[in-house]
């Protein structure tokens, strides 16, 4: 297959092609499915892998990477791992496919994996169909996985060295976004980057001059301290990370466009020693959620639940608290608070799209294995943790109905309450309790045993 394989000299050309193979992932990507519908899982073995299989892997995998390219000698190998009937080996050929810069290569691929797992082989969005297989049937990783998937993953993108370390965090399940790391120090985010740039300390204005933004724009309010800030939707599209300062707190505020999740976490009052962590997009994803990490740790965090698990932050239990985060229209905000501030219009970078509404109609773009049928996929959800520990989603829709008409929503300590033409939790006092909204698919697969409010 000759130059199938994608090398480190060719990276621009798999930069231009990402927007085309988004695109098909996009358009391939199956209905999302519940567990059941994915049928029985293959039995996966334990142990040690053999001598001639694990040389296989270095060569067809590894070796790939190294080479630049993919050849007989790949190709052999990779008859030797499918031959091994290991369901566990197909998690290391799909990190391979991830990268693979051709479709016929991706089939190559797909097909060894669909061997190893017992389905069918795919016939188009292969690396996606077989993830989703492996996500769903929780097939464990291989021995000697996490060396295997590093090698892969830094082979491509210089910088993930030192995010590719053991933690608190399941390897399995991470992915490349298709974008590179946001590594630039603190305060540096005016300059521009082959990445989703993050903007630190942002320039904001008074609502009065912000004549740039529509009344019917979505944002982000967030307030602290009596103090009031929105994050236009259209911004957050671009940037996807801002380390900001409100009411006297520092805040680090990531947006998952492809979880419609924006939240606000409090970065300071850590613990004696502890640095401000500044938060940047790793250009990862687990389970079609995005990745961040710490610049000054290289600690990664789980992006919806706060937690490091990772490197040094991770070693010392470093926990996030959750500022409330409240979508709602420019307009509504704008009049509620009018003392609010807001980003300026220039850290758009001149773009205006909104992914929520052309990319993700058919379900994720992203594998996440199977899901909860219990609401659609993309049906927005409040989501919050309750004093006892517990997990709550309330249907966005049905809350903001059974709000209007008067009725009490409550869950434990949790209430929930209207501001601004969207919803926050609070509790009896009407403190709040860091609750922020998000596709039912994300909220439900980062918390399984989230209870979901059945409007009673």
């Amino acid at each position: 297959m000759g130059r199938d394989w994608i090398s480190m000299q060719l990276w621009r050309g798999l930069v231009c092609a990402l927007v085309v193979s988004l695109a098909g992932i996009a358009a391939a990507q199956s209905a999302p499915r519940t567990a059941e519908a994915f049928g029985a899982a293959p039995v996966s073995p334990t142990g040690a892998l053999s001598a001639e299989v694990q040389a296989a892997i270095d060569g067809a995998l590894i070796d790939a990477v190294e080479q630049g390219a993919w050849g007989p000698d790949q190709g052999a190998a990779l008859e030797v791992i499918a031959a091994s009937g290991d369901p566990r080996l197909a998690w290391m050929i799909a990190d391979l496919m991830r990268f693979a810069s051709s479709q016929r290569l991706s089939a190559v691929l797909g097909d060894a994996a669909a061997v190893l797992l017992g389905i069918p082989a795919p016939q188009q969005n292969h690396w996606g169909i077989i993830t989703d297989h492996l996500i769903a049937w929780d097939i464990p990783a291989p021995p000697d996985y996490l060396r295997v998937k590093r090698a892969i993953f830094t082979g491509i993108v210089p910088g993930w060295e030192r995010i590719f370390v053991e933690g608190e965090i399941d390897w399995r399940q991470v992915s490349w976004g298709g974008v590179m790391i946001d590594d630039r120090a603190y305060d540096t985010t005016e300059r521009p980057c082959n990445c989703i740039p993050a903007a630190d300390n942002p320039e904001v204005q008074a609502a009065s001059e912000a004549t740039w933004l529509a009344d019917d724009a979505i944002v982000f309010g967030v307030e602290v301290n009596g103090e009031y800030r929105a994050y236009p939707r259209r911004i957050m599209e671009v940037r996807e990370m801002v380390n900001d300062t409100l009411g006297g707190r520092d805040l680090a505020i990531p947006y998952c466009t492809l979880c419609g999740a924006a939240q606000a976490y409090f970065t300071d009052d850590l613990g004696e020693g502890l640095q401000r962590p500044v938060l940047r997009t790793s250009g990862l994803l687990i389970r079609s959620n995005k990745v961040m990490y710490d610049i000054n740790t290289y600690s990664v965090f789980d992006t919806f639940k706060g937690h490091a698990v990772t490197g040094p932050l991770a070693e010392r239990g470093v926990q996030l608290s959750q500022a409330n985060v409240i979508t709602t229209d420019w307009g509504t905000w704008k009049a509620t608070h009018p003392e609010t501030s807001v980003l300026v219009e220039d850290l758009a970078l001149g773009r205006d799209f909104d992914f929520r509404n052309t990319r993700d109609a058919n379900g994720p773009i992203f594998p996440v294995g199977d899901v909860d049928p219990r609401l659609p996929v993309h049906e927005d959800v409040i989501g919050v943790i309750t004093a006892s520990g517990q997990p709550v989603a309330f249907q966005r829709s049905a809350a903001f109905v059974a709000l209007q008409a008067g009725q009490e929503i409550a869950v434990e300590n949790v209430r929930l309450a209207l501001d601004a033409g969207g919803i926050k939790a609070v509790d009896a006092q009407g403190e709040g309790l860091g609750s922020h909204q998000a596709f039912w698919f994300a909220w439900s697969q980062f918390y399984p045993a989230t209870i979901l409010w059945d409007g009673s």
